[in-house]
């Protein structure tokens, strides 16, 4: 297996490992679901990069890599509706989005038809890390303590922050979504 493939496999592990300590509460356990979040992301850089640098394309890379970034977000995102962060339409808009492209993609393919990533898509995507990430903060800020005692004004804006950049997420998610069903209209239409 070659190293993207396996940074992709690594990502679906610390997916389940993020799940994990999400679902339990010991100490800095928030902090912790932070940084394996983070670290899944940055596999997910990483294995592009050097897929791209060393010119490596396998049938798994690309069902899996998209795949993978899909269920770590789309997992961080229930978690959120579960533990109340966000309202359940929220996070379901973001996972129907999710479902909705991936088996656009999947009908694309199965028609020998590669649909490439829009511009609004990067931007959603972007904007869902940085809510993800913005929201884990705000949560771990909690477990610092008097560690943090240099950023207690930090968490009085840290808040407003999340609430827009949950917004942001759901209104770049819906709006990628739309564009991205509508420019590709003729994949599924014909099939009505």
């Amino acid at each position: 297996m070659n190293v993207p493939n396996k940074l992709t496999l690594s990502r679906l592990l610390l997916t389940g490992a993020f799940m994990l300590v999400m679902n339990f509460q010991f100490p800095f356990s928030r902090t912790l679901a932070l940084l394996l979040f983070i670290t899944a992301g940055l596999t997910d850089f990483f294995d592009g990069h050097i897929a791209r640098r060393d010119k490596i394309v396998t049938n798994f890379g690309i069902l899996m890599d998209p795949l993978a970034d899909k269920i770590l977000t789309c997992l961080a995102f229930i978690v959120f509706v579960e533990l109340r962060i966000m309202p359940a339409w929220m996070g379901g808009i973001i996972v129907a989005r999710e479902l909705a492209v991936t088996g656009l993609r999947l009908l694309a393919a199965s028609r020998n038809t590669i649909i490439a990533a829009e511009r609004y898509g990067k931007h959603k995507t972007i904007s869902q890390i940085v809510c993800i990430i913005a929201i884990l903060v705000e949560l771990s800020y909690k477990e610092w303590g008097s560690y943090a005692v240099a950023f207690f004004s930090f968490y009085n804006w840290a808040h407003y922050f999340v609430i827009i950049s949950i917004w942001v997420a759901v209104i770049l998610t819906v709006v990628s979504g739309t564009i991205y069903l509508w420019k590709n209209r003729e994949l599924y239409i014909r099939d009505i």
